[in-house]
C-alpha cells in the first residue's frame, strides 16, 4: 500500500490550518487515514509546527513519502535531518552519538533563528504603533493650533476701530429714515376787499 504524509484541511472558510497525517495515497484528501502525526496552522507568524518527531521518523524509514510541503514542515522541524542522520548510522559513517550531537546543534541553531524572528516580529510591532501614535498627535497639535488662531481671530477687536470704540457700530446716517415733518400751518386766504391793516 502507497503511503503518503500529507495535510488534511481543517478549519473554516478563509482560515485554514491542517492536520499533518499518513494516509493512503488512494484515499481522499479530507477521508480516511492510517495516523495524525502533527499540525500546521500558517495563519500565524511564524507560522505554528507542531510534529510527534518519533512517529515522523518511523513513517520515514518505512518508505512513506512527504507530499512537497509536508517535505518543508518536517524539514522546519528537523525529522528530516534527522532521518538523514539515521540513514549516516545505519551506513556506519558516524555513531548514534555523533549523530545526536549534530541534531542538538542544528536543533539549537534553528531555535534561536526562531526567537529572534518573534523579537524582531514584536519590536517592528511596538515601533509601528509608536510611530503611529506620534502621527496621530502631530495632527491633533496642527488642529489644536489651528483651532487657537481661529478663535483668537473672531476673538480681537477689528483692525480698522480705534481701541477706545465699542465694537458695536451705529449704522451710518444714510440709512436712517428720515422723520416725516408736519406740514406748516396754512394762513387763512385774505378776501380781495380788505385793505392791509394799517400800521
Amino acid at each position: 500500500m502507497p503511503t503518503r504524509i500529507r495535510l488534511q484541511r481543517k478549519g473554516k472558510k478563509g482560515r485554514p490550518y491542517y492536520h499533518v497525517v499518513v494516509a493512503d495515497s488512494r484515499a481522499p484528501r479530507d477521508g480516511k487515514y492510517i495516523e495524525r502525526i502533527g499540525a500546521y496552522d500558517p495563519n500565524m507568524n511564524p507560522a505554528f509546527v507542531e510534529v510527534n518527531t518519533d512517529r515522523a521518523m518511523d513513517w520515514l524509514q518505512k518508505g512513506a513519502q512527504p507530499s512537497d510541503t509536508c517535505r518543508a514542515i518536517l524539514s522546519y522541524s528537523g525529522v528530516v535531518y534527522k532521518n538523514h542522520l539515521a540513514n549516516g548510522v545505519k551506513k556506519g559513517a558516524f555513531d548514534q552519538e555523533e549523530a545526536d550531537r549534530r541534531f542538538d546543534i542544528w536543533k539549537n541553531e534553528k531555535n534561536a533563528k526562531v526567537e529572534g524572528k518573534k523579537s524582531n516580529l514584536a519590536q517592528n510591532a511596538d515601533a509601528a504603533s509608536k510611530d503611529r501614535l506620534d502621527a496621530e498627535k502631530k495632527v491633533a497639535a496642527t488642529m489644536a493650533a489651528a483651532h487657537s488662531a481661529k478663535l483668537a481671530a473672531l476673538s480681537a477687536p477689528p483692525e480698522n476701530l480705534p481701541m477706545d470704540t465699542p465694537a458695536e457700530v451705529e449704522a451710518p446716517a444714510e440709512t436712517e429714515v428720515p422723520v416725516a415733518e408736519a406740514p406748516a400751518a396754512e394762513e387763512p386766504a385774505k378776501s380781495e376787499g380788505e385793505a392791509p391793516a394799517a400800521e
